[in-house]
């Protein structure tokens, strides 16, 4: 069952995600090489709870921490620990937060120091295919529009698409109603309407799409131990067109205004 958020409620999801983007932006502001997955953990959980916010994943079904940090061939769910981020490494964190009862959800994979130009670019066409699917959030459109968008541009630049973990939506739950494929056809899943609020995330790989879990129950890597990227953004659709709830508006690591809707530049 989907459900459609009211305004007031998108409100709520906004405060929420901008406990999320500020705490993801000091965690990509502190993910250098040195530092440990643990210590930027307890960054996360620091920084969400002194802004009055719970950290949604400590937890949930089991998982001990408060961010996934996910380095190199590690797609998702990585669990932090001893681990050193060395020069040159991927780090994709992904981080949620619950406040007031409802959750935001997002993810960024960072360059750790300098990496290859193979891994910048990696980089760069993950990015754009998370937007290219927000861009598909429109009214009367279909969700299979938004995994489309993904799939065409990721294959068109040689990268492999994640087919066995998708977005989902969100609101008082982390996840719910509907699945949020990255890939797929148009014109197909449920018709958007305007409340509905979705978690987009593209995870995209240099090699196969094919992926596995780890002994620890959790962290998901590639088969053939290639690169993997992993962006996302809660999104709420209005009568306006999509508005990014996770929006990264602070220092160094603000988003392109290009990717800015007109309606989140007054929030």
């Amino acid at each position: 069952m989907i459900t459609l958020r009211s305004a007031r409620e998108i409100e709520a999801m906004r405060r929420s995600g901008k406990i999320t983007a500020k705490v993801l932006t000091d965690l990509m502001q502190a993910a250098k090489p040195g530092i440990t997955t643990a210590d930027l953990d307890a960054i996360a959980e620091k920084g969400i709870r002194d802004l009055g916010g719970e950290p949604t994943f400590k937890g949930y079904r089991g998982y001990p921490a408060s961010v996934c940090t996910s380095v190199n061939d590690r797609v998702v769910h990585g669990i932090p620990g001893p681990e050193v981020l060395r020069e040159g490494d991927l780090l994709s964190i992904d981080l949620g937060t619950t406040l007031e009862g409802y959750v935001s959800d997002s993810a960024v994979t960072v360059p750790v120091g300098t990496v290859s130009a193979q891994a910048r670019r990696l980089l760069d066409v993950t990015q754009e295919c998370l937007m290219l699917g927000i861009e598909q959030m429109r009214i009367g459109n279909h969700v299979g529009d938004i995994g489309h968008a993904v799939q065409q541009h990721a294959e068109a630049n040689g990268y492999g698409v994640v087919r066995v973990l998708v977005g989902h939506g969100v609101g008082t739950s982390m996840h719910e109603d509907p699945q949020v494929p990255n890939y797929g056809k148009r014109g197909t899943g449920a018709k958007m309407r305007p409340g509905l609020v979705l978690a987009v995330e593209p995870m995209i790989t240099q090699g196969t799409h094919e992926v596995k879990i780890l002994e620890d129950g959790w962290t998901v890597v590639t088969t053939d131990g290639k690169l993997a990227a992993h962006f996302e953004h809660t999104i709420a659709l209005t009568q306006d067109g999509p508005r990014i709830l996770t929006l990264r508006e602070l220092g160094e690591h603000a988003e392109a205004a290009k990717y800015r809707p007109r309606e989140e530049a007054a929030a």
